[in-house]
């Protein structure tokens, strides 16, 4: 596998813009969760994400933006979305923002709990796991296939299953498909810095809930 054409950038791809695009696209996402209230449906919350972005001039999105609540979080993006289901105080959603800020690609994605501060055993489970495997590559220089497996062991031990059809993937200045569409859970090479978006979805089974966080791999 040629690992270099994969990660090719292009000459517009800027370090400093990519970051400011990435902390833009968190910093939205923290402002919007805290305006959505229960008996909010996934698409008033796309909507409102669309008009918070509108707000600081983005209009543009490189995928687009999915919204997940209650029984919908253990549910792969291509399946279609349950258009009745509404928020409820205390149950868990999750998103993901792919918007194109100044040329670059942000892409992030997090699951909270609807109205609550109330820590979620799910959520945490996550964000733990997306650290762990991230820390794995960071120290041994894991393969993406080696990637899988790590995180697939890691659900497994807390009791939850590891959706492999979320496998991450390539991110950088718009569009990086020209470059490669490679799945970062396929790779058979160790993937690189701040190019690889490393995702986690974790689904529980036992309550028909998932969890979703997802950030660049950086060193």
């Amino acid at each position: 596998m040629n690992l270099s054409s994969l990660e090719k950038t292009g000459d517009k791809f800027n370090l400093d813009l990519f970051f400011q695009a990435r902390e833009l696209c968190m910093k939205t996402v923290e402002s919007v969760i805290s305006m959505i209230q229960p008996g909010f449906t996934e698409r008033q919350i796309q909507d409102l994400f669309k008009q918070s972005f509108l707000e600081v001039g983005i209009t543009h999105f490189w995928h687009p933006t999915q919204v997940r609540i209650s029984s919908d979080t253990i549910k792969n993006f291509r399946e279609t979305s349950d258009p009745e289901l509404k928020c409820v105080a205390g149950d868990i959603c999750f998103v993901d923002l792919g918007p194109i800020i100044m040329d670059h690609e942000a892409d992030y994605g997090r699951t909270f709990t609807v109205g609550s501060d109330k820590k979620n055993p799910l959520i945490i489970a996550s964000h733990e796991i997306f650290e762990k495997t991230a820390q794995a590559w960071k120290t041994t220089g894991l393969t993406g296939i080696e990637l899988f497996e790590f995180a697939q062991k890691l659900a497994q031990s807390y009791g939850y299953q590891l959706n492999s059809n979320m496998a991450g993937h390539r991110v950088g200045d718009f569009p990086h498909k020209i470059y490669s569409s490679q799945k970062l859970f396929e790779l058979d090479a160790v993937p690189s810095d701040l190019l690889w978006v490393l995702e986690i979805h974790l689904i529980d089974i036992n309550n028909s809930r998932g969890a979703f966080f997802e950030d660049i791999l950086m060193k």
